[in-house]
This record gives structure tokens, C-alpha cells and sequence, in this order.
């Protein structure tokens, strides 16, 4: 199965990311369909565009835009899918709803995107837990690289251009390459902060 300009992904799991294991239950966190936090972004790859050249194969795991598989309610309430709906199990991806992609067990972004782990706030007189608009590089792109910022680089963004996903158990921020403005040295204090729900 092949798309025209898309790829067509399927989820993981399920659409949703609203339990948690707790013991031998499960918990429900959320009931409410339209709530982007517990939409699932995580994908495997069942077609790829014929029109584009990519490095994606199929069977890669990818992460995705929340949008994708989310469920709404139109105006007379009634419940609607994705404009990628295509089955109940398969979606339509446009390229800017795809940030990386997992092959070989290596997790490669897209030129367009990067993602950054974020540092704990090492100021006292701060209530925030983390450092706002600074982070360490985790995933990078060719882009990047080209301009000397690597993986483990301490980094600063732009505000509002950061977007919080769940990868492999350690929560980052999806940002865009051009919103990379500036490569930190390190103080030797810096630590990454990832919450203990996670």
C-alpha cells in the first residue's frame, strides 16, 4: 500500500495514551477524546509516498503530529476523525507531521526538527523545575550538524517553539532548526531534568 504524497502509519498501540499500569490494573488518566496530551504520536510505518524520496522504510516506528489520530466533535456534537483518517487502523501522514523516525534502533530526526531534553533550573529564587529555553540537543539533523551543533550540545531556542513529546520513557521538546539560536558552553552544574512520572 502506497501513498500518492503521504505516508500511511498506523498506531503502535492504540490512539490514545490514557492508561497507566499501575500493579496489576490499569489506570484511566483521561475519558475525554478531544485532550491533545493523551493522543498517541507514536506510529509504524505501513506505506510510503511514491511521489517523494525518503530514508523512511516501512515498519519504522516514527512520532507524529497529535493530530493524526485524534477524535473531535463538530458543531452538533457529533464525533468525527482526523482529515488522515483512512481506516481504523491506517492514517494519512503529510511530511510536516512527521518529526523523526526510528530505524535500526537509532532514533533519526527530520532536517526540519530537533529535539531537546530539557536541564534542571539551577536558580534558587526560581520556582520553575526546569531552565526555560535552554536544553541538551538529544536528537539532531544534518542541518545542525552542518553548523557544528551535536548531540549533547547545550542549546537556546526561541520561546513558544518548543512542543513536548515522549520518547523512549525520557520526555524532550520538538523544535524546529531555524528556532536553534545559540550553542552554550557548559558550567559543569548542568543536569537534565526528567520528571519521575515519566
Amino acid at each position: 500500500m502506497h501513498g500518492w504524497d503521504n505516508f500511511i502509519v498506523s498506531p503502535v498501540r492504540s490512539r490514545y495514551d490514557n492508561t497507566k499500569k499501575v500493579g496489576d490494573k490499569d489506570l484511566i488518566l483521561n475519558t475525554e477524546i478531544f485532550t491533545h496530551k493523551n493522543v498517541s504520536n507514536n506510529a509504524i510505518v505501513v506505506g510510503l509516498p511514491k511521489n517523494k524520496q525518503t530514508n523512511i522504510k516501512i515498519g519504522d516506528e516514527v512520532i507524529i503530529h497529535h493530530n493524526v489520530f485524534r477524535r473531535w466533535h463538530d458543531v452538533r456534537g457529533k464525533e468525527q476523525n482526523s482529515s488522515g483518517f483512512f481506516s481504523e487502523d491506517k492514517y494519512l501522514v503529510n511530511d510536516d507531521q512527521l518529526y523523526i523516525y526510528k530505524n535500526k534502533d537509532q532514533w533519526k530526526s527530520l532536517d526540519d526538527y530537533c529535539f531537546v531534553k530539557p536541564i534542571a533550573n539551577d536558580d534558587m529564587f526560581s520556582l520553575d523545575k526546569e531552565k526555560p529555553l535552554v536544553g541538551i540537543l538529544k536528537y539532531s539533523n544534518d542541518i545542525l550538524k552542518c553548523a557544528g551543533l551535536n548531540v549533547g550540545d547545550k542549546v537556546g531556542f526561541i520561546p513558544g517553539s518548543e512542543f513536548e513529546f515522549i520518547i523512549d520513557g525520557e520526555r524532550v521538546y520538538r523544535v524546529r532548526t531555524k528556532a536553534i539560536t545559540i550553542k552554550y558552553e557548559y558550567e559543569g552544574k548542568e543536569r537534565e531534568y526528567n520528571p519521575s512520572w515519566l
